[in-house]
């Protein structure tokens, strides 16, 4: 796991993050007959929700819509596929959170488990489809409601318009809140019980840019249009309202900075400050 990496690995990170399609799924369905055979009790739940499925694509879009059917029927698969075939993007992007999940939780042992059982990855993963209904002309109603049953099913409240990079891990997901403002880009990791939020009835730009590589520890408030720099560490319960430099830690109420961080804390997964 990511705490044994070296200061110089960040090269070596990201091209085993670099996954072909055709191995990603051709995996999954892998670890599915594996497991088909250590437990013949599920071989219909799998053969119906990987074993039979053709495409990563299809599998996930089948599963979400099935997810967030027992609180409407609004979603169908088909809504999913078009999510997909009009922006590729978002399906390379939920190729990265897969392997993301799966290399930095420790109790985490597959891509199988990561499509399957893994709260965090399913609200991300619809929350793409809710940012493609904001962003599409006319659907913002649509994608309102659509947040609104992620926040249901999941336990989390993300606004349609908030921007997510890949290769996110939102670990054990509840009480995780981004606000519509906020920006979250690439191989950041965030822990439970974290908000991304205003500080009052501002509206425009309001909320936190979380940049590339950051780990944010279970519990953090960050609060208002700051920005949390490149590879920096939020420690657990703090409360953060002003910008934190790239490369350092911090921790507190108000959080103030303790020290300074190694390359991508996001994959080292280390919250000691």
């Amino acid at each position: 796991m990511g705490n044994s990496l070296a200061p110089t690995a960040e090269m070596s990170i990201l091209l085993h993050c670099i996954m072909e399609t055709e191995d990603i799924w051709h995996k999954i369905q892998e670890e599915a007959e594996d497991v088909i055979k250590v437990e013949p009790r599920l071989r219909n739940f799998l053969e119906r929700t990987v074993r039979f499925k053709p495409t990563l694509e299809d599998a996930l879009a089948a599963y979400l819509s099935r997810k967030l059917g027992t609180a409407s029927a609004c979603f169908p698969t088909d809504l999913f596929l078009e999510a997909y075939s009009e922006h590729p993007e978002t399906i390379e992007a939920i190729k990265r959170d897969l392997q993301a999940v799966d290399e930095r939780d420790p109790a985490c042992h597959s891509l199988l488990s990561v499509l399957l059982y893994m709260k965090g990855f399913h609200a991300i993963s619809s929350h793409r489809l809710a940012h493609y209904l904001w962003t599409s002309e006319n659907r913002k109603d649509l994608a309102l409601y659509l947040q609104s049953v992620n926040s249901e099913i999941y336990c989390v409240d993300i606004h349609p318009a908030a921007r997510i990079g890949s290769g996110v891990m939102l670990d054990h997901a509840t009480g995780f809140v981004a606000g519509e403002t906020s920006v979250i880009e690439d191989d950041v990791s965030i822990l439970h019980g974290v908000t991304l939020g205003g500080t009052g009835k501002e509206e425009g730009d309001r909320h936190p840019k979380v940049r590339r590589g950051v780990l944010i520890g279970a519990g953090a408030k960050i609060l208002g249009n700051v920005e949390i720099g490149e590879s920096s560490k939020v420690g657990a319960g703090s409360v953060v309202l002003k910008d934190v430099p790239a490369h350092v830690s911090v921790a507190g109420v108000p959080a103030k900075v303790v020290g300074k961080t190694q390359d991508l804390p996001a994959f080292r997964m280390n919250h000691n400050l």
